[in-house]
């Protein structure tokens, strides 16, 4: 590890290029859960997130070796999933949808996954983030919390799925920073 992470951007454009390497990234974080078919899925939601206009993923690089990504697109207004958990919902409902948050584990603990996620919220004009996350997974839940996120309600998207727990973070003022 040189120590140094090198965050780049891609989009729409770019997933047959960055395909493989969400995939390989992807591998190697679940390597003890490639048996779960929920896990071996992977690829059909990289393709399903990629083919969003508005597909955004930021890679980390260590030299020229993939450490991690995140990534999402932004929710088509008026299909703001998570409405139904907030009440009243806001003015803006304008949302980005985080999808995906994923560290190798050699790199795991070292600051990576905030550097990604920041990053990939830094440019949003939406007015809020929103994500889902396995709440069997406390120190992860956890960390959405000290990020700005918090925990609005549940939500199992498929039959074959976790009953994730829904996190929304507001993004206003997120460029003032």
């Amino acid at each position: 590890m040189t120590g140094t992470i090198e965050l780049r951007r891609f989009g729409h454009d770019d997933l047959l290029v960055i395909r493989q390497t969400l995939l390989d990234v992807h591998a190697d974080a679940y390597a003890d859960q490639m048996h779960d078919e929920f896990v071996q899925r992977f690829p059909w939601f990289v393709d399903h997130w990629g083919s969003h206009p508005g597909f955004s993923c930021v890679i980390g690089y260590d030299g020229d070796e993939p450490v991690g990504f995140a990534y999402g697109a932004p929710s088509e207004p008026g299909r703001e999933w998570w409405r139904e958990h907030v009440s009243p919902p806001p003015a803006d409902a304008s949302t980005f949808s985080f999808s995906e948050l994923m560290v190798r584990p050699r790199w795991r603990k070292t600051g990576v996954s905030e550097q990604l996620h920041e990053a990939l919220l830094a440019d949003r004009v939406e007015a809020l983030a929103v994500l889902l996350v396995d709440p069997g997974h406390p120190r992860v839940v956890d960390l959405y919390g000290n990020w700005g996120y918090r925990r609005v309600g549940s939500r199992q998207p498929f039959a074959d799925s976790p009953n994730y727990s829904v996190m929304v973070r507001d993004l206003t003022g997120l460029s003032s920073r």
